[in-house]
């Protein structure tokens, strides 16, 4: 049996708490509490990142024996003003026993104690702070995209090339020295490209297709990147030399990536410029990597 695929979720990525997060930010963190406390048996309603848990917990129904995914609470709350979260988990009948509550710490470092091999938050000092010890991070944004009441049970998982699946060793030159001589390096280069910072996400989620009968795998992975001919050349090759499939690449030459999402059903996208991910958010649900040179200060 191979080793558990760990998520880790904080609460406001998992349910909405923008009305209760709105009384932290203006009255202080005594009136969150007590909020908290007084609301503790209202079930929250899902946010963000909810559809997406649902989905990757649902792969353990794939497995006999043990579960091969696990999804673990990473919240700033305390044990006290958490109870109402831990109330709506059980609420949504989500498959969910490990939690950490930080009591207004960043659980970023606690990321690594459970091995986790994605965290979602809505924090962007968490994030930035787990990306930068190596585990593939990403901030949750609030999507303007209407929530489908219908949705199938395949998980469908698209991120971004450079700065992504990628380093951003052509992106520095592309933002450098310009198209041409990024495409130029491209014809050019004849080495793999480097690994970014959800390759390791990437090779896990690939072991459990790997381990699924293909005819109904639950997983379904695409990378949209705004490459195009010739430079989809090293990302091809790239890919193959690492051992990984990835089941749909669109290499769409600079085009506005929200309408192949929509039509791709992302769960979520992974994308390093806050400008792709907002304009995804009006179509899916979408999370932005603080990693290269486009995220430098």
């Amino acid at each position: 049996m191979n080793s558990k695929l760990v998520v880790g979720i904080s609460s406001r990525a998992l349910f909405d708490l923008n009305q209760s997060h709105q009384i932290f930010e203006k009255e202080g963190i005594e009136a969150y509490r007590e909020y908290q406390i007084q609301n503790e048996d209202q079930v929250l309603d899902p946010g963000e990142a909810f559809n997406l848990v649902t989905k990757i917990l649902k792969i353990n129904n794939f497995y006999e024996k043990q579960d091969r995914v696990e999804v673990i609470l990473l919240s700033r709350n305390t044990a006290d003003t958490g109870l109402r979260v831990f109330n709506s988990i059980e609420a949504h009948k989500l498959k969910i026993s490990r939690a950490v509550f930080c009591g207004g710490e960043s659980p970023y470092k606690y990321v690594k104690a459970f091995g986790v091999d994605l965290f979602l938050s809505s924090s962007k000092d968490d994030v930035q702070m787990a990306i930068e010890n190596g585990v593939p991070s990403a901030r949750i944004i609030p999507s303007k995209a209407k929530k489908s009441q219908k949705s199938d049970e395949l998980l469908r998982i698209a991120f971004d090339g450079d700065s992504v699946i990628f380093s951003d060793e052509s992106e520095k030159i592309y933002a450098e020295e310009g198209l041409q001589a990024f495409m130029d390096n491209e014809r050019k280069k004849k080495s793999m490209l480097k690994a970014g910072p959800f390759k390791s996400f990437l090779v896990e989620l690939n072991k459990l297709q790997s381990e699924l009968n293909q005819d109904d795998c639950p997983i379904r992975t695409a990378l949209v990147t705004a490459r195009s001919a010739p430079s989809h050349k090293r990302v091809i090759k790239t890919l193959r030399k690492w051992g990984v499939r990835i089941d749909e690449s669109l290499f769409l030459g600079g085009m506005n990536k929200a309408e192949f999402l929509q039509s791709f059903k992302a769960d979520i996208f992974f994308d390093d410029q806050q400008q792709n991910i907002e304009d995804a958010s009006a179509k899916v649900t979408s999370a932005h990597v603080p990693f290269g040179i486009k995220n430098r200060k």
